[in-house]
């Protein structure tokens, strides 16, 4: 009989240290452009959201329209918008970003809107009664009153877009996507494994970490609770 290889790599396990330390530097890339694409596109559509939701309190009329363009974006499998991005952005980085933000919208806009729609109407009328103008009611007043609401979207929205990243890998732009594309090509256990955990756990630290910042900017939500 022939003797059991006795390297996890040449075993194919799926828990491999050996695949950990000889990958590390692969790994540090594929989280590094993860992170960057989460990152990036969330922040971008996050810039896009604010002024919509805004726009959209507002202007009521506007509302309507404006949820059910980034609900239908939102529809879009995933593989059918890239392939309708891809004309206009060719295969790069800036294709998926375009992607993501585009699937974060709905998310984010809804969250934000509904966050400004809970300001109570007395509020602002009091605020008014002090000479607040609509700018500065807006920022001093409005948005950080619905902030509990808007951080719930870019939670949602963050961890959406640390697994959507992954369908980059279609175009070569995925982060830890490419290596569960290539270890799904070639049965690699060890690298499907390990790049599908760290997904999970960038997830889990990004939800973690919007979370303590929104209990850092939203204190008084801490003593209502109390």
């Amino acid at each position: 009989m022939t003797a059991a290889p006795d390297d996890c790599l040449a075993r194919n396990e799926w828990i491999c240290g050996d695949y950990l330390s000889t990958r590390r530097q692969i790994l540090l890339d594929a989280v590094g452009q993860h992170l960057e694409l989460t990152a990036l596109s969330v922040f971008i559509g996050l810039v896009i959201a604010v002024p919509l939701a805004v726009l959209a309190r507002r202007w009521g009329w506007a509302a309507g329209p404006v949820l059910a363009v980034t609900t239908v974006l939102y529809t879009i499998p995933s593989l059918a918008m890239f392939s309708l991005l891809l004309p206009v952005y060719g295969l790069s980085a800036t294709l998926v970003v375009a992607g993501l933000v585009l699937y974060s919208l709905t998310l984010l806009v809804r969250n934000i809107l509904a966050g400004l729609r809970a300001v109570p109407e007395e509020t602002r009328q009091a605020a008014r009664g002090l000479g607040f103008g609509p700018v500065r009611l807006l920022l001093t007043v409005e948005l950080p009153l619905a902030l509990p609401a808007a951080m719930a979207g870019l939670r949602i929205a963050t961890v959406s877009a640390v697994s959507l990243v992954t369908i980059g890998a279609i175009v070569g732009f995925g982060g830890l996507g490419n290596l569960i594309y290539a270890g799904m090509n070639t049965y690699f256990k060890a690298q499907v494994l390990t790049a599908s955990v760290l997904c999970v756990l960038i997830a889990v630290a990004a939800d973690l970490l919007l979370l303590g910042v929104q209990r850092l900017l939203t204190p008084w939500a801490r003593k209502g609770r109390t």
